[in-house]
């Protein structure tokens, strides 16, 4: 599977990246069939009409609309891991399960105040084409909390994991099928009190993840595989 966004009158470009793996890697010629989505739900079907050094150009043939899994957006906000192979791992699994948006979190306790947005952006994309699905994620800008609050109105069902000493309802009681959904997960250090507070006073709902203490990128997949099922 091949990914580009280029794609004009029946002809996709593939970018320089893109050309160089079906080159040197998969060895492909001219005249050869491939598949490629544009990311936003349409898979084609083209045959290679010309090879360049830094592009190719595929004739498409075939396109095909991939319905949603689910009827409803999944937008997780969540707080980049120190180590951000963890974070990274967390991007890869969820693109793959199925996540519509992913906003990097700053909280008080976060340990990573910076990342690398355009790596993070071709883990998505090597992801989507590895398991086969035309939706890429929305990777949004790392952003304070206080800012996805504000914003978060737009979402009918608006969740925050956190772990006090007594744990709130399960995720999964409350959450309702078919609504967008928005859920935030904490740094290491999780959410702090106040954190907690200015959440619940823009309409979100204290959720637990079980028994069990999850690290942050765990506590995300968790998140993202329970609300797919």
């Amino acid at each position: 599977m091949f990914y580009t966004k280029n794609i004009n009158n029946g002809i996709a470009l593939l970018d320089e990246e893109e050309s160089r793996h079906l080159q040197t890697v998969l060895r492909h010629k001219t005249g050869d069939l491939l598949q490629m989505t544009n990311g936003a739900g349409i898979i084609y079907t083209g045959e290679i009409s010309e090879i360049g050094k830094r592009q190719v150009l595929v004739r498409i043939l075939k396109q095909i609309e991939v319905p949603h899994t689910r009827n409803a957006r999944l937008h997780v906000a969540i707080a980049p891991t120190k180590n951000i192979d963890r974070f990274e791992w967390f991007l890869e699994k969820a693109t793959e399960i199925g996540v519509d948006i992913v906003t990097p979190l700053l909280c008080k306790r976060s340990e990573r105040d910076s990342i690398r947005a355009d790596r993070l952006e071709k883990i998505l994309i090597s992801a989507m084409k590895q398991s086969l699905r035309a939706y890429l994620p929305e990777l949004r800008p790392l952003t304070p909390l206080a800012q996805v609050l504000g914003e978060a109105a737009l979402y009918p069902q608006r969740f925050i994991a956190w772990c006090p000493e007594t744990p709130p309802p399960h995720l999964k009681t409350l959450h309702q099928a078919g609504l967008d959904t928005l859920v935030l997960i904490g740094p290491e250090g999780d959410f702090t009190t106040e954190e907690v507070d200015m959440a619940l006073g823009n309409g979100f709902s204290a959720v637990s993840l079980g028994a069990a203490r999850l690290r942050t990128e765990t506590a995300g997949l968790y998140v993202v595989a329970g609300l797919n099922w």
